[in-house]
């Protein structure tokens, strides 16, 4: 019980069509060979106890969150919004926006990333190149400073051009910043609760199904580092 309630906390927007969840770092998107529970498990379990719904409730992810990554995530209560949804993502018609902590200041105050990466996907891990490579995708960001925090970190927005496996924390590596507490491509002590800050902050949209201009903003966790 104690885990729906926090989980019914974390929904930012909800109707028949839509529900778009303020994901805790830590929480899987989906299931996966873990077996822990994955945000979708606990929000089938949420939509059964308050609409008393019997046997099976219809849920699907129209996109993931790396497990250490919090922010906006958009579930779809009917596969017509989930097919709708999808078919907006891959023609980059919603709009995300990621708000980072780095270790570091990048050396412009706004500029373009592009790379090619590489994901092994035994390692989890991706490799990001300067030049095309043979099996590598092209990816490209946008970012701007935003300013420097209480802890001492540096707050980035970033705007993907593309949707790649860790393309964030790749491509911020790329630039000498890091994101905080990210082991997986910097060296460095990890946080507390083993997230990395990398916060999906903000969606734009229009709804699939009423057309309804949409604009979500996630709330920062409440963890000491992101109290900007």
């Amino acid at each position: 019980m104690e885990a729906l309630n926090k989980i019914s906390n974390s929904i930012i927007f909800e109707d028949n069509h839509l529900l778009i969840v303020n994901k805790q770092a830590g929480i899987l998107s989906q299931r996966d060979h873990t077996g822990d529970d994955s945000l979708v498990d606990l929000l089938k379990s949420y939509m059964k106890v308050k609409y008393n719904k019997p046997g099976n409730v219809y849920l699907g992810l129209a996109h993931r969150l790396d497990r250490p990554v919090s922010g906006a995530i958009i579930c779809c209560k009917t596969s017509k919004s989930l097919t709708r949804i999808n078919k907006m993502i891959k023609q980059r018609q919603i709009e995300k926006i990621y708000h980072a902590l780095c270790l570091n200041a990048p050396d412009n105050k706004s500029g373009q990333v592009e790379s090619y990466l590489i994901k092994d996907t035994v390692k989890n891990f991706v490799t990001g190149f300067v030049n095309p490579k043979e099996g590598a995708k092209k990816a490209i960001l946008n970012y701007q400073y935003l300013q420097k925090s209480n802890q001492g970190h540096h707050l980035l927005e970033v705007i993907l051009q593309t949707g790649r496996p860790h393309q964030i924390r790749v491509q911020l590596n790329s630039i000498s910043c890091p994101i905080l507490g990210d082991v997986k491509y910097k060296k460095q002590k990890p946080l507390p609760d083993k997230s990395i800050a990398l916060h999906a902050r903000q969606l734009s949209f229009e709804h699939p199904v009423t057309k309804e201009k949409i604009k979500i903003i996630a709330d920062y966790p409440k963890q000491m580092w992101w109290n900007l």
